[in-house]
């Protein structure tokens, strides 16, 4: 069957009320639909309608992730916050937990909050932009299910744990790093799966310190069972600085547990005593730092331009004829997209069939023509 277009008018509508078929209020609904969409719109399929069912809906269906939120703060300062999400909606708590930190910045010239117990929130570049938009610089990182494992080591002992940097220029998009600290990251390789794509070579682990390659699908099982793992930024071993990816992903493990006296590393496997699905109670980080309470906005975005354009305009590759920034070409990719729709392949196209018959919603798809 292929892909198939789907137009974003129908996306929105359909994602937004399946969330509300399946118990989550329609204002949080529609945050959650824009930031799995925002995946989509940027490129980045393995954070998209990918995992609408598999990571939202089943969970809820599961009873380990609640569909109403309960934003808690349970500390504050003028500068900080500490939020316990409850198990409620990674993207809500994160839209929240952001626009805390960016009011904070714009009051006090920084910001942070620091979040437990909540759920996957969607690509932590959403939150960034948030704070891009509003002329902050933006952080952001959150820990994650434990699938990497640590240089020397073979056993996954924390997250794909991302790091994300927002910021503003005077271009048409914003710098906005958004990457995880691992080499690749277990949506991809659920993505690499569904489409039939082997795993990349050096991307994970086994138990017997080779690389695991092949069918994704065997690969995917193996993080799953514990006998293999993903490889941090660098590889494996020393040579190629994998021990550089590994501290940039203790940090973010860091930042995303001893603030706020969160989770960590295996008790975030979603697995309890007795091997039941169990809430994840993943933590997040979000910094705001508020352009105007050093030199300007204008004066950042300038700066942040030529910088970038100078990058851009230095000697390339022979045979390349472009240097990108981040943030460019999940920009190029939405303006070829942003008046037709999103892609949907063919197991997701199964999936959204299914949540819609589950939820006995009147939506006719166009892979049903």
């Amino acid at each position: 069957m292929g892909k198939v277009i789907l137009d974003w008018k129908t996306a929105e509508a359909f994602i937004t009320d399946a969330f509300v078929g399946a118990g989550v209020p329609r204002e949080d609904a529609e945050i959650c639909t824009d930031i799995l969409l925002e995946s989509d719109r940027r490129g980045i399929e393995s954070h998209g309608c990918n995992r609408f069912k598999p990571i939202y809906i089943d969970r809820i269906n599961w009873g380990i992730q609640n569909p109403v939120t309960n934003f808690e703060i349970i500390k504050e300062t003028p500068t900080t916050a500490v939020v316990d999400g409850h198990d409620g909606m990674g993207q809500v708590i994160g839209h929240k937990a952001m626009s805390l930190a960016i009011k904070k910045a714009k009051e006090y010239g920084m910001g942070m909050v620091v979040v437990r117990n909540s759920c996957h929130y969607g690509i932590a570049g959403y939150y960034t932009t948030m704070a891009t938009k509003a002329g902050c610089i933006g952080m952001t990182g959150t820990n994650a299910r434990p699938s990497v494992a640590p240089t020397h080591g073979v056993e996954g002992m924390f997250g794909t744990n991302p790091f994300t940097i927002g910021v503003p220029t005077d271009e048409e998009f914003d710098f906005n790093f958004d990457c995880a600290t691992s080499i690749t990251q277990n949506g991809k390789v659920e993505y690499y799966e569904r489409i039939g794509e082997e795993v990349h070579p050096g991307t994970i682990i086994g138990l017997d310190g080779e690389p695991v390659e092949g069918d994704a699908g065997v690969a995917l099982k193996k993080i799953r069972n514990g006998t293999a793992a993903l490889t941090t930024l660098g590889g494996i071993g020393e040579a190629l600085g994998g021990y550089k990816g590994y501290g940039f992903a203790l940090a973010v493990e860091f930042f995303s547990s001893v603030l706020q006296d969160g989770d960590y590393g295996k008790s975030l496997d979603g697995v309890g005593e007795n091997g039941e699905k169990v809430p994840y109670h993943l933590g997040h980080f979000f910094i705001a730092i508020d352009t105007d309470h050093f030199l300007g906005e204008e004066l950042c975005r300038k700066k942040a331009g030529d910088i970038i354009r100078t990058i851009r305009a230095s000697k390339k590759v022979p045979g390349q004829d472009r240097i990108y920034t981040a943030g460019e070409k999940e920009y190029e990719i939405w303006q070829q997209r942003k008046d037709s729709g999103v892609p949907i392949n063919e197991s997701v196209q199964k999936e959204m069939s299914k949540v819609r018959d589950d939820l006995g919603l009147d939506y006719k798809f166009p892979w049903e023509d």
